[in-house]
């Protein structure tokens, strides 16, 4: 069996494709860089991820971009000879008009490097390449105010659109019709979308028709995924399908795990898979025969004998011997290369501070999507401020408004100091008085069992917790009102001449405690 999510931890919009004996799984980042996750399998089951193919700023520049704008719903689509990748840049999202710039890049090889972008236009978000069996190609759009489904041919030799663009679905009449592919199977050409909103009554539904232009007759057995709210996955949609080799059907769909007993969730919204069929009406189920998403389901046939592993918990820990930036790391709006590098003599990772945590465009962060509801962050950090307006330290954050901050700084008289902040909804508050401490390394920790939050810090060897604790409500989806999720990471600030540099030994996450 396969157990969900296959994703954890802020993977959601997942896109997949089979290319090359290997599945591949796209997933929105939103205003975290590099743009677009991209993770690969062989089995449905185990995932790895992968470069991600936004990691030039002329690809993608998402300074400015407000919390949870950025990159939305990638769609990663595959034409037998070439890669292609489909993603809006979502540069405002709240009031009456939303600005929704939507892209393409495409590679011959998904593991190198991706193309300078192509404007494709901006009418609204989750766009999706649709390629037919003729080998025409089409770009299907959503209509910002979920005013309907597009579809307007795309030529692959100029990179640009041609033709009538046609609305030719309005949706299920749920509501807030987004995330729309189109798939070409026998006679029929099904669209699957998402509709209900991206909270708890989040779902996905199909239409179909005998042309890519429809009309388009919706599934009387719509939505053909939801949620149990009783369940392990809540917020079940946004989904895409895949067939494999074998020609079985599975569907990756977003889901969110919120913390039990509440409805917080820290994780975000992740990335599930549930096998798929074609009912003898011609329209496409669950195998397990419920609509809703759930924690596990079958594999492909070709890897249901192999033998059943037990999954240990999830440990990260990087002592950056290796010299390079991992693919699990992160950072808020732009390049961490700018601001972050390893010293290949020392073993040891440089951050030289930058604005603030609460800045929307250069932030030194450096971080790690929390992965479970249980875990801890850890490092070793040595940093020797010269003013009270520098800082570095460790993070605990949702978005720029939302954070805790474990850090050392100076007073005004310029004593050394560990300082505990939080931002509530971009109101900065201290939680502690600040700690004297003297020069030299520190090691500082965050811990939380999901509801509750721990921080403590260690001069030598020995531990010591202070009193203050802190809550994960403030990093949720529901309380942020965003789409991402909460984060660990190491963080420096200078708000001087942005010089300071502080040295991290090693970094540790270490889920399901």
């Amino acid at each position: 069996m396969i157990k969900n999510p296959i994703l954890k931890g802020f993977c959601p919009d997942p896109s997949i494709i089979w290319a090359y004996d290997r599945y591949y799984i796209a997933t929105s980042t939103f205003e975290w860089w590099p743009g677009v996750r991209l993770f690969e399998s062989k089995d449905l089951k185990n995932w790895s991820q992968i470069k991600s193919p936004l990691r030039r700023r002329s690809q993608l520049d998402l300074t400015g971009d407000p919390p949870s704008g950025g990159v939305w719903a990638p769609c990663l689509s595959f034409d037998g000879d070439r890669f292609y990748l489909v993603y809006t840049d979502v540069k405002t999202k709240k009031g009456r008009f939303y600005n929704t710039n939507n892209y393409i890049v495409w590679t011959d090889d998904i593991y190198g490097e991706w193309s300078e972008p192509v404007y494709l236009n901006s009418i609204g978000f989750d766009p999706s390449l649709f390629h037919d069996t003729d080998g025409k190609k089409y770009l299907v759009n959503m209509i910002n105010g979920f005013k309907g489904i597009t579809v307007q041919e795309f030529d692959a030799d100029t990179m640009m659109l041609c033709g009538e663009r046609v609305c030719v679905y309005k949706g299920s009449g749920i509501g807030c019709l987004e995330g729309p592919h189109i798939y070409h199977i026998g006679e029929w050409y099904y669209l699957i979308a998402a509709e209900g909103g991206t909270g708890y009554d989040h779902c996905v539904t199909m239409a179909r028709a005998d042309n890519i232009y429809g009309p388009y007759e919706t599934c009387p057995d719509n939505p053909i995924l939801t949620s149990d709210r009783d369940g392990l996955l809540q917020k079940c949609g946004h989904a895409d399908i895949v067939e494999t080799p074998d020609h079985e059907w599975y569907m990756v769909h977003l889901c969110s795990r919120p913390v039990k007993k509440t409805t917080g969730s820290v994780l975000g919204r992740e990335t599930a898979i549930q096998a798929m069929e074609l009912g003898p009406d011609g329209w496409f189920k669950t195998k397990h025969g419920s609509r809703y998403g759930l924690e596990s389901t079958e594999e492909p046939a070709a890897y249901s004998k192999n033998d059943e592993t037990e999954v240990g918990r999830y440990c990260f820990k990087d002592d950056f011997s290796d010299g390079s930036i991992k693919e699990e790391y992160s950072s808020l709006r732009w390049d961490y290369n700018e601001f972050s590098y390893i010293d290949t003599s020392e073993k040891k990772m440089h951050i030289r501070g930058y604005e603030s945590l609460n800045s929307l465009h250069h932030v030194a962060l450096l971080a790690t999507r929390q992965q479970s509801i249980k875990c801890a962050a850890e490092t070793k950090m040595s940093f020797s401020p010269y003013s009270y307006q520098q800082m570095a330290g460790i993070t605990y954050m949702y978005d720029n408004l939302n954070f805790y901050i474990f850090g050392k700084t100076l007073t005004e008289e310029g004593d050394s100091v560990l300082v505990l902040l939080k931002s509530d909804k971009g109101d900065i508050t201290d939680m502690m008085s600040p700690i004297a401490i003297n020069e030299g390394d520190i090691k500082l920790r965050i811990e939380t069992d999901g509801i509750n939050i721990r921080f403590s810090y260690a001069l030598g060897e020995e531990w010591t917790e202070i009193k203050e604790t802190g809550s994960t409500d403030i990093l949720t989806d529901e309380y942020c009102r965003g789409f991402t999720g909460a984060h660990f990471g190491m963080y420096v600030h200078d708000m001087i001449e942005n010089k300071a540099v502080a040295k991290y030994d090693y970094w540790s996450v270490e889920e399901g405690l």
